[in-house]
């Protein structure tokens, strides 16, 4: 039980301290989570789904945008380089989902 509590007391001083990156870090849970359903859909294990790969994609975008503004507001203590980094990762994954979305058409 008390792992269970530690992880509990964690989320909530997250959610409470830093709201915009608690908000940023389940669009990315959310991003990772339906990406990894697509990506399971594309190599034939589970019916190929267009839906999940255009909600991934936009909570990628979401996710980048948020970050990209919070961290030009506020700056965080981390390295610029870093936050550049996760940034264009992430809009980077973004923009390949959305362009892959040709298959789909026609």
């Amino acid at each position: 039980m008390r792992p269970w509590q530690f992880w509990w007391r964690t989320l909530i001083f997250a959610r409470q301290y830093n709201p915009p990156e608690f908000v940023e870090h389940v669009m990315l849970l959310c991003m990772m989570t339906l990406g990894v359903r697509w990506l399971v859909g594309m190599m034939g294990m589970l019916p190929p789904s267009w839906p999940y790969q255009v909600l991934s994609a936009s909570f990628a975008l979401g996710a980048a945008v948020s970050m990209g503004i919070r961290e030009m507001m506020i700056p965080s203590p981390r390295p610029r380089i870093v936050v550049v980094f996760a940034v264009v990762v992430v809009f980077s994954y973004a923009v390949f989902a959305f362009t892959d979305l040709v298959r789909y058409h026609g």
